[in-house]
């Protein structure tokens, strides 16, 4: 058999018969050949290796996102390419040196401001790349994320539709909005543009992660506004020690307050009681960048769009109606 045919096989480059294709495959496995990195590597002037940046910033919760770090590197093994993790907060520079190592052939980057000093520079790389977050200005760009607006927005409504009239949004780091980051603002503008829509009271706070952060902003909140009855959390890490805090408070969850929040559904599912959640789908997220970044690598995608997974809400046992107040109850 030609060694041209054995190429094309491995390769994938030609249509070969199903029987000739058979053959090797076969040949392969009884000889236990492993086709040789770099040799290809230099053939193809590719390296298979994808950058993914992920700046380790100040307000960052690492496990969420390991979660995003997860679902890229297992697509990308699924397209033979393995991922170089970049966690140094480098900026523009950073991406220039990697551009400029010859070591990775694409970028996917993540935790995207909405003035990210970075877009300019990935518009000009040769390389292609695709950003999960969305800036200000997408020009140029290909972007994936979760819809956060519509995100917020189902939580407003859904606490709406049950007759709570006062809603808090309980946000990320203030470290996080200061970066003006994209996903947090989005929440932001959704839960205000929601709450206005529906004609109820919206409270937004930055929330820090830890026990004491938030026990002196959920008190200072309820002692500001007692009549909130509902809860919107966009902060993973806080969740345990809120639900702690509140029964600290004399809140009964769901009986005195409804709380729900942006997170994963594994997450929200692990609660006492289970959390209604619109689920933070990192899996589909880092599979559709991977996905994208593969497609313009082998030339099946030039065209840059901005992509948003669809938000999906899941009731579960944390709301319920809204309590009745006073005056309700003694007109019942």
């Amino acid at each position: 058999m030609a060694a041209s045919t054995v190429s094309y096989v491995l390769s994938g480059k030609r249509s070969i018969s199903p029987q000739t294709r058979d053959r090797v495959q076969e040949a392969v496995r009884v000889l236990g050949y492993r086709p040789n990195a770099s040799a290809r590597a230099l053939a193809s002037n590719r390296s298979n290796v994808l950058a993914l940046v992920i700046p380790l910033r100040a307000g960052m919760h690492v496990p969420v996102l390991m979660q995003f770090a997860t679902a890229v590197v297992t697509t990308a093994r699924r397209y033979d390419h393995d991922v170089l993790l970049l966690t140094a907060d480098e900026g523009r520079s950073g991406l220039e040196r990697v551009s400029q190592s010859a070591l990775v052939d694409a970028l996917v980057v993540m935790d995207v401001e909405l003035h990210d000093e970075r877009v300019p520079l990935l518009r000009e790389l040769p390389m292609p790349s695709v950003l999960i977050g969305v800036p200000a200005d997408t020009e140029g760009l290909t972007c994936i994320d979760l819809d956060f607006f519509a995100a917020a927005e189902q939580c407003v409504d859904h606490l709406t539709d049950l007759g709570h009239h006062s809603i808090a949004l309980l946000g990320t780091p203030s470290a996080v909005y200061a970066r003006q980051t994209g996903f947090a603002h989005r929440t932001l503008a959704g839960f205000q543009s929601a709450a206005e829509r529906r004609g109820v009271m919206g409270i937004e706070t930055p929330c820090e992660p830890t026990f004491d952060a938030v026990l002196g902003t959920v008190g200072e909140l309820l002692e500001a506004h007692p009549g909130i009855t509902g809860l919107v959390v966009q902060n993973e890490p806080i969740i345990g020690p809120l639900l702690d805090v509140l029964r600290r408070l004399g809140r009964r969850v769901p009986e005195d307050m409804s709380l729900m929040a942006i997170c994963a559904d594994d997450v929200a599912e692990r609660q006492v009681p289970q959390l209604s959640s619109v689920t933070l789908p990192a899996d589909e997220i880092g599979q559709q960048a991977v996905e994208a970044l593969i497609a313009k690598l082998e030339g099946h995608r030039t065209s840059s769009d901005v992509t948003l997974v669809p938000a999906r809400l899941t009731a579960r046992a944390s709301t319920c109606a809204a309590p009745k107040t006073h005056s309700e109850r003694t007109t019942a």
